[in-house]
């Protein structure tokens, strides 16, 4: 078997290169996956500008992962799959037995592994994903498809803590990759949804994926009012979902719900970021405030389900595709004032 692969390698700032480096081992409880696609999000390009994520991963370091593709070899352990077989993995798997998991909160536990690699031909996918979070890909479902589970199941956990029931009203700030996936998932449970964002294309978009109402903050200085202003007596809404990760979203987020609605807080600001809060606000209007990270076995499995399903427009999201030797170039693009939405690596 041929030693070398072709992988991404992240050093730091900015810093990445396309190397040629060793094939993972696998142990007895592993798979080795040869990677089919790749997908771009906007967590890479955080890493990207930053050089670390200080949970999942330290240059330097093969990098990215939302993944799917063909098994390469399995450990002599692996019972439930072959060589040859479609798969896609989660970028995690919880340990099922901490203090979290036996809470059913798996996306907290105390021994959540993550795996980094998906910008490469190969990858090691360890035995605790394997038990928990690597499925079979339906005969349906293209490798670009299965490679939106990850990103999906989390929308789909961060929509389930907000609590968005049928009828509800409620806004999307941001219309990138997840604010997008919010918005149509938000639609199938029965919400009202109001979109807001920046970009005329990405607002045309939100409106195909189910959205109401989209507000364009270019146009709409006050986007505070313009929520309002679209609510019953101007109460504000029941939900708010921030998926920026701004500072002043959170606040805006925060001035746009009713009392007694609820505020997630999706888009994770830089570490260290401080925002104030109006006490009087949050107290006689018993506003809800929450974050939601991350996902769970239970929510990968229902995001694969969906998309099997044809529950949302894969090719609305996935907008490019490129060669792994243009991943520098892709990431780039992903850091400027326009922006990119998802693209498909091509190992």
């Amino acid at each position: 078997m041929i030693e070398k692969m072709t992988a991404a390698v992240l050093y730091g700032k900015q810093d990445v290169r396309i190397e040629r480096v060793s094939i993972p081992s696998i142990e007895d409880d592993d798979v080795l996956l040869r990677i089919k696609v790749a997908l771009t999000c906007g967590t890479d390009a955080k890493v990207y500008r930053r050089g670390y994520h200080a949970r999942m991963i330290v240059p330097p370091a093969v990098f990215g992962h939302e993944l799917a593709g063909e098994i390469a070899a399995v450990g002599r352990n692996v019972q439930d799959f072959h060589a040859g077989m479609r798969v896609v993995a989660a970028n995690s798997a919880p340990c099922g037995t901490c203090f979290y998991c036996r809470r059913d909160q798996e996306n907290l536990c105390e021994n959540l592994i993550f795996i980094n690699g998906a910008y490469a031909e190969y990858i090691c996918i360890p035995g605790q994903v394997v038990r928990q979070n690597l499925l079979p890909i339906p005969d349906q479902v293209s490798f670009r498809g299965a490679a939106m589970v990850e990103p999906l199941a989390c929308v789909l956990h961060g929509l389930e803590e907000t609590g968005v029931q049928r009828h509800d009203s409620m806004v999307v700030i941001g219309t990138g990759p997840i604010g997008l996936m919010f918005i149509r998932m938000a639609k199938l449970r029965g919400a009202h949804v109001i979109a807001v964002g920046r970009r005329s294309n990405r607002l045309e978009t939100a409106r195909a994926m189910g959205a109401d109402v989209v507000i364009d903050m270019v146009e709409i200085p006050d986007v505070v009012a313009a929520v309002r202003a679209e609510t019953d007596q101007g109460r504000g809404v029941d939900r708010v979902v921030e998926a920026v990760g701004l500072p002043e979203s959170w606040e805006q987020a925060i001035r746009m719900v009713r009392p007694g609605g609820t505020v997630n807080v999706f888009g994770g600001c830089p570490s260290k970021t401080i925002i104030p809060l109006d006490a009087d606000l949050l107290h006689y209007s018993e506003i809800t405030i929450k974050g939601t990270f991350h996902h769970t076995p239970r929510m990968i499995k229902l995001a694969l389900q969906l998309i099997a399903d044809g529950a949302i427009d894969i090719d609305a999201l996935i907008t490019r595709e490129a060669p792994l030797s243009q991943l520098p170039y892709v990431l780039d693009l992903m850091m400027g004032k326009n922006g990119a939405m998802k693209t498909a690596i091509i190992p």
